[in-house]
């Protein structure tokens, strides 16, 4: 599988932080991990503490749509199937690629095995039905804490005002 460095920076940076750790982490880091099987078991490790995932690479599709209502209601709903796709444990990771001359709009990381239960997710997702986006399907096998970044964001991310 070929990925661009781009998204495995992305990828790395959203999964493993800036590496600026703190220096409680860092004291910590010293110290023998403890292995939690229950933890495991939930999060679908494997004997490696990884599992399998599909990357979707979300790319600029053949149609953009114009900016307006129809625009905003898209990317309204692009938003609602990530949140429920996220909520069903489903998704795990997703985020936008900044100003990326190839085209490479955004990514999703799925907690599932299987390619075509991935395009499934996708297939529904406004900005793939309108055209504007076009998703491209990878297997990946990465570190089954990847299943914790919902959690974790939920955590970081302040209640509406």
């Amino acid at each position: 599988m070929k990925l661009r460095s781009s998204a495995l920076l992305v990828l790395c940076v959203s999964v493993l932080g800036t590496g600026l750790a703190h220096p409680a982490t860092v004291a910590s880091a010293t110290q023998a991990p403890t292995y939690d099987p229950a933890l495991a078991q939930r999060l679908g490790a494997d004997e490696r503490g990884m599992r399998p995932f599909v990357l979707v690479i979300l790319k600029t599709g053949p149609t953009r749509v114009p900016d307006g209502e129809k625009r905003d209601a898209m990317f309204a709903g692009h938003f609602a199937n990530m949140d429920r796709l996220a909520k069903a444990g489903k998704l795990v990771l997703a985020g936008p690629f900044t100003d990326d001359p190839m085209g490479w709009r955004g990514l999703f990381v799925f907690a599932v095995e299987d390619i075509e239960e991935a395009k499934r997710f996708t297939s529904t997702d406004p900005v793939i039905v309108n055209g504007e986006m076009v998703a491209e399907y990878h297997r990946w096998y990465g570190s089954a804490a990847t299943m914790m970044i919902p959690e974790i964001h939920d955590k970081l991310t302040p209640p509406a005002k």
